[in-house]
């Protein structure tokens, strides 16, 4: 039986390997941990595409999410979403006020970044117990200014806000009765309104000047450096006293007993990032009121390393999301 989330390597892999592609004009396919696809568009361009679903989230704010997974994915490329193909599927029972909401907050998201809405599909069917819906992204980048999840050796780990987010938020509104017992009414009433953090586009549009690559840590966190650095060939260290993690959902993860490297943390941009820009970087994103954290490198060993306190243990690796538990 396949587990909860999103297929574990061995398997994505297998599916993967029985694709076939024979068009010049793809020139990144599907691959493990790379979350969008890159084609050709002209000969100055290329068109960067992703898709991503819309499910697990509140849906007091579904429309909020329905823009930014799957930009976050194109923006992380490189560039701006500029357009959007967006299938809403709503329960039976649905009422045209909640449309309404969802559209409304949807259409304020693409105004904020110039980003359009193209096409799409929304019904209502009697399988579906929530809201769910899929997005597809897309933006035209520079063929230069094309942003790899791919490392050298030496090459700095910066991440912005800190981990953990996004199972806290998702704690805040899924399981607000357990939460209580632990956090105060009003520090849940701050957590769920932590959601605003749960994109890269704003992240990712201002660090590409100085970034080689760049990855969104979703569902299993920032063990994604393992994808990074198996797609380079390359090992990384991480430094666990410099992995920020925000002092509410710090509390949220000790009472369900998560680990924060490994939990969701959509919101979190890993950045890789040449040593020479890495400073430059961390202050060009405090200037927008982004924080971010140089928090280890990537190394020509192959290890995948992580200090604890004064010693040395292998990085943890994704085996389950315990976020997929909370809905």
């Amino acid at each position: 039986m396949l587990p909860l989330g999103k297929l574990r390597s061995d398997v994505l892999n297998e599916i993967l390997e029985r694709l076939e592609i024979n068009d010049g004009k793809v020139v990144i396919g599907p691959r493990e941990g790379f979350d969008s696809a890159v084609l050709e568009y002209d000969e100055e361009h290329y068109l960067v595409v992703a898709t991503d679903p819309v499910l697990g989230v509140p849906e007091e704010h579904f429309g909020f999410f329905t823009y930014h997974f799957a930009s976050s994915d194109v923006s992380v490329f490189g560039t701006r979403p500029r357009w959007l193909v967006v299938d809403i599927l709503l329960p039976e029972g649905s009422r045209r006020e909640e449309l309404a909401a969802i559209m409304g907050e949807l259409n304020a998201e693409c105004a904020k970044y110039g980003t359009s809405v193209v096409g799409g599909h929304t019904g209502v069917y009697r399988t579906l117990r929530a809201p769910t819906a899929t997005t597809t992204a897309m933006g035209i980048v520079r063929r230069e200014e094309l942003r790899l999840p791919v490392a050298k050796p030496g090459d700095e780990i910066v991440i912005t806000k800190g981990v953990g987010i996004e199972f806290a938020v998702g704690a805040a509104w899924f399981d607000a009765e357990g939460l209580k017992k632990h956090l105060s009414p009003g520090e849940i009433a701050q957590l769920r309104e932590m959601y605003r953090l749960e994109t890269v586009v704003s992240d990712a549009l201002v660090a590409a000047p100085f970034v080689r690559g760049m990855h969104d840590a979703t569902e299993g966190g920032l063990t994604a450096l393992h994808e990074i650095a198996d797609n380079s060939n390359l090992g990384f260290e991480v430094d666990m006293g410099k992995v920020y993690i925000p002092p509410l959902v710090d509390r949220a993860l000790g009472a369900y007993g998560v680990n924060p490297l490994t939990v969701s943390s959509t919101g979190t941009l890993i950045a890789i990032v040449p040593p020479s820009k890495a400073e430059v970087l961390v202050r060009a994103l405090g200037e927008r009121g982004i924080p971010a954290f140089r928090i280890g490198r990537f190394t020509e060993d192959k290890g995948r390393l992580l200090k604890n306190g004064e010693g040395w243990e292998e990085f943890p690796r994704f085996e389950g999301d315990a976020y997929a538990g909370l809905y």
